[in-house]
């Protein structure tokens, strides 16, 4: 599997983001490729990114950069570590997820 943009090692840490727990890939709803992170699939294309529906989190979207199994967007969501291989997920790409996910209005 391919993965786009400015990564620096083969567990899909990029320039952008690269500590150790940097190690997931997601595919982009507009254009299906596997992007690091946002800033990455900025640089790399020419159209903007789109969310993915919460309809569609049931989608083999989030790419293990450790064992390179795939989760579910909703199981990634749910998730701290990859199930298949037991690599800790970097719980700081929470703040991001709105980058990548059409997430559910807040109530004020």
């Amino acid at each position: 599997m391919q993965i786009h943009g400015q990564t620096v090692d083969a567990q899909t840490r990029c320039v952008h983001y690269h500590s150790a727990l940097d190690i997931v890939a997601i595919k982009f709803f507009c254009c299906e490729r596997f992007y690091p992170c946002y800033q990455c699939h900025s640089a790399g294309e020419t159209h903007a990114a789109r969310l993915w529906p919460p309809d569609r989190w049931h989608e083999q979207a989030i790419l293990c950069g450790v064992c390179r199994g795939t989760l579910s967007i909703a199981d990634y969501r749910a998730a701290t570590a990859c199930p298949s291989c037991g690599a800790a997920f970097n719980d700081g790409c929470r703040a991001h997820a709105h980058l990548y996910f059409d997430l559910p209005a807040t109530p004020a």
